[in-house]
């Protein structure tokens, strides 16, 4: 019933996603195993794909030739570009999505790409066979062979939901937890541990008033994350911002008793930087307000991602609590709000191509290394899935340094140091990350990409064609003699230094209040020379 495969991906969120199109575009024989084909690359939790270091990671997948940057523009509903106030290193592209047809799109992309097959089915186990990874085992007892196996399967294993007392088992809601892998690693010699993370309801946004919140459009230019022509949606939908306040507060804090966190029903860690409403009552009492980001959930759904409101408290507190906040008064609940628990492997047991130290061609990504978030998953499948190609061949692995990409960060962090919580990524986090920025991103990685096969012909002369339009431009500023008399009068408009003397557009432009575009349009003969780029 089944050819023996170069490679099985396990789980078809984010990162199996990633990995099936790595593999599968690099020449590699794959078979994409999932529990569910209706939920492939399922946005569990908000809808949106970017922001702070994440859309720099969304930007450098797409230029190693990914997908998740052309699916996120195929599916954008509001478009931002974060950090605008600082300097251009940290600006973070992030995306609104609509969220069916962000998984509708991955599917589409996915089953346009040669060499990739799909099966339904809960993987059971791993064949393994003198030290090495040789397959899987399915639930309905099939055993599929492969050279390599890599594994994404994200919050499924041994999953638990909680709301408030009732817990149940499941990888998320209304959908069954994946079994029995856990268990055989850990009979192979492998450490696990258990992480948790969290969801808030969703709302029907015809219930809301939105009179009584601020509104958030998007920007006027919609950049996008893909260096390829990806059409960018003419319209946007507005998002809008509201807070709670203390009788939200003293209503949540009557469900504290009932908190499956707080009671110690959760043995799992959640996360630092994204904590539960409950979590953020308790830790900042001094606060008496919390912002909330009202996000709609898709172009043609009133469905409302309430962001900010993660919570796993019982459904009627939930329910009391978002009806004391403003523009909430009449608000009708679609789902409530829950916490998931589930099994991870500490990733320091992986090497920096993320094959698993104590069994060969055996790789993970995603939430089962520690991470949290759609992109740090999604680059780590794409890495799994390109060394897992490499494996099948004999080659070398692709290792990013942290010099390269938040990639290599991302990588070079959990394998060197590991992570007790779940690992979010940040510019902070990058020692390099003045040169990380997100439209460089295709200069830095393109070309890695390209001779390993995987970014295209296209991607390549882009890439080509920026180079040789900055080296153009920067010997044009070179060249180009500024008198003071044609420019002093721009220095004073923006409280500059005049210059009292002639000095090339090249050391003018070091100044830090001085922009490139404003510069030339006070000077025709530049703007002339720069009209083209």
């Amino acid at each position: 019933m089944f050819p023996e495969y170069d490679v099985i991906v396990v789980g078809a969120g984010h990162a199996g996603c990633e990995a099936a199109a790595a593999a599968a575009n690099l020449g590699s024989r794959v078979l994409l195993i999932t529990m569910n084909m209706q939920t492939i690359a399922q946005m569990s939790c908000n809808p949106a794909m970017g922001g702070i270091a994440k859309g720099q990671i969304v930007r450098e997948i797409d230029a190693m030739g990914g997908y998740s940057g052309i699916v996120t523009d195929l599916s954008t509903i509001q478009f931002r570009m974060l950090n605008r106030s600082k300097g251009p290193a940290m600006w973070s592209p992030r995306a609104q999505n609509d969220r069916m047809l962000f998984s509708i799109k991955w599917r589409e992309m996915l089953e346009q790409t040669p060499n990739l097959d799909f099966y339904q089915d809960m993987v059971k186990g791993l064949l393994i066979k003198d030290g090495k990874c040789r397959g899987v085992m399915t639930g309905l007892g099939h055993e599929i062979k492969a050279k390599s196996v890599v594994l994404t399967n994200g919050t499924f294993l041994n999953g638990i939901v909680h709301i408030g007392e009732k817990n149940f088992g499941g990888g998320r809601m209304a959908e069954k937890a994946a079994t029995g892998i856990t268990e055989q690693l850990v009979s192979l010699g492998f450490e696990s541990d258990r992480l948790k993370t969290g969801t808030p309801p969703r709302i029907d946004g015809r219930s809301l008033d939105y009179s009584k919140m601020e509104e958030q459009p998007g920007d006027e230019e919609v950049v996008g994350f893909s260096f390829l022509d990806i059409e960018k949606p003419k319209t946007q939908k507005c998002c809008w911002i509201t807070y709670t306040n203390q009788t939200v507060h003293d209503i949540l804090k009557t469900g504290f008793d009932r908190s499956p966190m707080f009671a110690g029903r959760i043995d799992g860690v959640g996360p630092r930087y994204c904590p539960s409403i409950e979590d953020k009552i308790n830790r900042f009492a001094e606060r008496d307000r919390h912002q909330l980001f009202i996000e709609p959930e898709g172009w043609n759904t009133v469905e409302i991602y309430v962001n900010g409101f993660s919570t796993s408290l019982p459904e009627e507190v939930q329910y009391e609590a978002l009806r004391s906040i403003a523009g909430f008064e009449n608000a009708k609940m679609f789902r409530p709000g829950y916490a998931i628990e589930y099994d991870f492997f500490p990733p320091t047991q992986l090497k920096y191509s993320l094959e698993t130290k104590l069994i060969a061609n055996l790789f993970f990504a995603g939430q089962i290394n520690g991470t949290t978030g759609y992109e740090e998953a999604a680059c780590q499948g794409l890495m799994a899935g390109i060394n897992a190609h490499q494996k099948t061949r004999d080659l070398e692995p692709v290792i990013l340094k942290r010099s390269e990409a938040y990639i290599g960060v991302l990588i070079d962090d959990l394998v060197g140091k590991g992570t007790e919580e779940p690992y979010r990524m940040f510019t902070s986090r990058a020692e390099f990350r003045t040169l990380l920025r997100q439209d460089n991103a295709d200069l830095r990685l393109t070309e890695l990409s390209y001779r390993l096969g995987l970014a295209s012909q296209e991607r390549m002369d882009k890439v080509i064609s920026k180079r040789n339009s900055v080296e153009e431009i920067k010997k044009i500023l070179k060249d180009f003699v500024v008198d003071p008399e044609e420019i002093n009068s721009y220095f004073l408009s923006i409280n500059s230094s005049i210059i009292s003397e002639k000095q090339k557009a090249q050391k003018i432009l070091l100044r830090p209040d001085v922009e490139l575009d404003e510069f030339a349009a006070a000077l025709p003969g530049l703007k002339e020379l720069l009209k083209n780029y």
